[in-house]
C-alpha cells in the first residue's frame, strides 16, 4: 500500500513539508509507504478549458502536473498538504489540482483522500473546505483525525512545538492506513466497487 503526500507548498522543506513528514512518520510505522510530491515554487496555472485531457489523460501544460499523473496509478491514497493564503489553498495549488482531476479523475476514484492546511494563525478550516471539494466530488472517501488536519507555525520549527499539531497528523496516517487495510480486506472478500451511473448533467439555463 502507497500514499501520495502532495507538498503544495513553494518552500520544499517548509511548514507543510513538516506536517507531511509526520505523516510520513507513522504511515511508515503502520507499514504503508509514502511519497513526498512537491509541486515546487513555479507557479502552477490553472486550467485553460481546452479539453486535451479528455483526449490524451495529460494536461497540455507540460509542468508538474503530468509529473503527478504518472504517479496516480501507483498508489491507494492520497494527501494533499497546502500552506494557507487568504483564508484558501495557495493558488498554485488550486490551479494545480484544478488540472489533476480534470486529467486524473478515473485514476483517483475510490482512493481515500485527505488534506492538511498549515497557517500561522488562521484561515486553515476554510482552506480544508476547499480541498475536501475535490475528493467529495470525485467519489473519494475521505480521512479524518481527531481534530481538523492542521498545524501552526511560521516556520519549521515552530511547527514542531505544535504538539496537538503533530498528534493530528498521526492519527490521520493511522486512520489513513486502517481505511486503506479494510479496502484491501473488502477487495480480498470480493466486495465490489459501487456501481457509478452515466453522469446527468442538468443545465440551470436552458
Amino acid at each position: 500500500m502507497k500514499v501520495l503526500l502532495i507538498n503544495g507548498s513553494p518552500h520544499r522543506e517548509g511548514c507543510t513539508h513538516t506536517a507531511l513528514a509526520e505523516i510520513a512518520a507513522e504511515l511508515q510505522k503502520q507499514g504503508v509507504e509514502s511519497t513526498e510530491f512537491w509541486i515546487g515554487p513555479a507557479p502552477q496555472g490553472g486550467c485553460l478549458g481546452c479539453g486535451g485531457c479528455a483526449r490524451t489523460g495529460r494536461c497540455v501544460q507540460k509542468d508538474k502536473v503530468n509529473e503527478a499523473l504518472e504517479l496516480l496509478g501507483e498508489v491507494d491514497g492520497l494527501i494533499v498538504g497546502t500552506p494557507v493564503h487568504y483564508a484558501a489553498a495557495s493558488g498554485s495549488v488550486t490551479g494545480f489540482l484544478d488540472r489533476l482531476f480534470y486529467a486524473g479523475s478515473a485514476s483517483l476514484r475510490y482512493k481515500p483522500a485527505a488534506a492538511v492546511a498549515s497557517a500561522r494563525r488562521a484561515g486553515t478550516t476554510a482552506a480544508l473546505d476547499q480541498l475536501n471539494k475535490y475528493f467529495t466530488f470525485n467519489q473519494m472517501p475521505l480521512v479524518s483525525s481527531q481534530y481538523w488536519n492542521m498545524v501552526h507555525g511560521t516556520c519549521p520549527d515552530e511547527v514542531r512545538q505544535d504538539a496537538e499539531g503533530l498528534q493530528i497528523m498521526r492519527q490521520l496516517a493511522r486512520n489513513m492506513a486502517w481505511m486503506l487495510r479494510c479496502i484491501e480486506a473488502g477487495k480480498a472478500a470480493g466486495v465490489p466497487l459501487p456501481e457509478t451511473e452515466e453522469k446527468v448533467r442538468t443545465n440551470f439555463i436552458r
